[in-house]
C-alpha cells in the first residue's frame, strides 16, 4: 500500500542524502556558487558605479546648464569623437553674463590644469590637482560649500588677485591640522594666498573629488598656457519650470554674441546638468544587461553540470530507490525527494555565491571610486533563480528516478 510522506520528511531525507555525499554536494554547490558569484559580482559592481554617478552629479542639481565649445564625449560607440567648435573667449562669456536678463546665477569658468602640484613649505601634493578659474557664483553653480574661510570679493575678481580657495584634500595634505587661511601656497610656479577651504564631498562627489582649487577667472586667464583658451558658462535657474525657457533665451543671446545669422548652425554646445547623468545611466543600463547575460550564461553551464551530477546520483542510488519503492514510496515521493535535493544544493551554492559575489563586486566598485552597495533586488533575484535552476536541473533526474521499476532497481549492481 502506498505511503504518504510529508514535505518535512522529504526535506529530511534529502538532507540526509546530501550529508551522506558531502564531496559530491560540495562540488555541485561550487558549480552553482561560481555562476551566482559571477552574476551577483558583476551586477553589484555596476550598481556601485551607478551609485557613484548619481552621487557625482547630485550636487549639480537639475536646474543648471553649461555653454561650452565641445560635446560631452560620453558616447562610447562613436569612436571617442566629439564636436569641437571655436573657443569661447572671455569677452564673449563676460558679455553674456552682463546682458542675460533672466533672474539666474552665472559663473564663468576656465580649466587651467588637471595635473598641477600644490606646495606649502616642504609639503607638496601629487601632480593631480585641478586648477579652475571662476567667479563669485562658482559655489552655487557647482554645488560646493565652504567649510571655512570666504568667497572671492568683487575687488579680487576685478583685479585677478593671487587668492585661492582650496579643496579639503589639499588642506589635509599640506596644512595637516593648521589653519590655512591667509597662508601662502604655490600652485605650479604661482604663489597664492588661501582665503577659503571647500567642504569635503569625498571621491564620489565628482571626477576630481577634493583634489582641486579655484582662483579668480582673470588670474586663471593670465597664467593659462593655452594660446586660445575656451571658457565655459554655467547658468543656474530658479527652478525646473524655468530651465527650458532659460536655455532658449541663452541660445538666442549667445548666437548674437557669436555673430551667427539665421542660416548658421550653432557653433557651441549647451549641456544640461542632468543630461550627462542620463547618458551615463543609459551606458550603465547596457552594461547591466551585458553583465546579466554573462552571469546567466554561466548559470546555464552550472545548471547543465548540476543535471549531469544528479543523473549520476540517480544511477548510484538505484538500489536505494528500489528499496524505497518496495517499502511503499510512490513515484511522486521519489520525484519530490530528488527535486528538493537539487533545490537545497542550489540554495547552498547560491548563498555562498551571493556572499562571494557581493564581496568581489563591492571590491571592484570601491577600487574604481564607486560606493559600497547591497543590491537587495539582485540578491532576492539570485535566490529565486537558484530555486528555479534546482527545479529545472532536478526535473529530468527526478522523473527518471520515479520511473525506475522497483524489482529491476533492487537487482541493479
Amino acid at each position: 500500500m502506498p505511503v504518504k510522506t510529508s514535505y518535512k520528511e522529504n526535506i529530511s531525507i534529502a538532507l540526509q542524502s546530501i550529508a551522506g555525499n558531502r564531496l559530491r554536494t560540495s562540488l555541485t554547490s561550487l558549480i552553482i556558487a561560481i555562476g551566482i558569484m559571477a552574476l551577483v559580482g558583476i551586477l553589484t559592481a555596476i550598481e556601485g558605479v551607478k551609485q557613484f554617478t548619481n552621487d557625482a552629479f547630485a550636487g549639480l542639481g537639475a536646474n543648471s546648464f553649461t555653454i561650452q565649445n565641445r560635446g560631452s564625449d560620453l558616447n562610447f560607440g562613436n569612436g571617442g569623437h566629439r564636436k569641437v567648435y571655436p573657443s569661447i573667449r572671455y569677452d564673449q562669456a563676460d558679455r553674456f553674463k552682463k546682458t542675460f536678463s533672466l533672474p539666474v546665477l552665472t559663473s564663468i569658468n576656465l580649466s587651467v590644469s588637471g595635473t598641477a602640484v600644490a606646495k606649502y613649505g616642504s609639503q607638496k601634493t601629487n601632480p593631480n590637482i585641478s586648477v579652475t578659474g571662476s567667479n563669485e557664483n562658482y559655489l552655487l553653480t557647482s554645488g560646493y560649500k565652504l567649510a571655512f574661510g570666504r568667497n572671492f570679493s568683487s575687488a579680487e575678481l576685478e583685479r585677478g588677485d593671487n587668492v585661492v580657495i582650496i579643496g579639503n584634500e589639499i588642506k589635509k595634505r599640506l596644512y595637516k591640522n593648521d589653519d590655512p587661511i591667509n597662508k601662502s601656497i604655490f600652485i605650479g610656479n604661482n604663489k597664492f594666498r588661501v582665503i577659503g577651504v571647500f567642504a569635503s564631498k569625498g571621491s564620489s562627489s565628482g571626477f576630481g573629488g577634493d583634489k582641486f582649487c579655484v582662483i579668480p577667472v582673470l588670474r586663471a586667464k593670465q597664467i593659462d598656457t593655452v594660446k586660445s583658451p575656451s571658457f565655459t558658462i554655467t547658468i543656474m535657474v530658479n527652478g525646473p519650470a524655468a530651465l527650458d525657457a532659460s536655455i532658449s533665451e541663452a541660445t538666442s543671446l549667445f548666437r548674437n554674441i557669436r555673430d551667427l545669422n539665421v542660416a548658421n548652425a550653432d557653433n557651441f554646445e549647451i549641456e544640461r546638468s542632468d543630461s550627462i547623468q542620463q547618458e551615463l545611466s543609459g551606458q550603465l543600463a547596457g552594461m547591466t544587461y551585458g553583465g546579466a547575460a554573462i552571469g546567466i550564461i554561466t548559470l546555464i553551464g552550472a545548471a547543465i553540470g548540476l543535471m549531469n551530477i544528479m543523473l549520476v546520483s540517480v544511477t548510484e542510488r538505484t538500489r536505494e530507490i528500489g528499496l524505497r519503492k518496495a517499502l511503499g514510496a510512490t513515484p511522486a515521493i521519489i520525484r519530490k525527494q530528488f527535486l528538493i535535493e537539487a533545490i537545497v544544493i542550489c540554495l547552498i551554492g547560491g548563498i555562498a555565491g551571493i556572499i562571494l559575489g557581493m564581496a568581489i563586486g563591492n571590491l571592484i566598485a570601491v577600487q574604481i571610486s564607486g560606493t559600497f552597495v547591497t543590491p537587495w533586488r539582485w540578491l532576492f533575484g539570485a535566490i529565486a533563480l537558484c530555486t528555479l535552476i534546482g527545479l529545472i536541473s532536478g526535473f529530468w533526474p527526478a522523473k527518471k528516478a520515479s520511473r525506475l521499476d522497483p524489482v529491476e532497481a533492487l537487482r541493479y549492481e
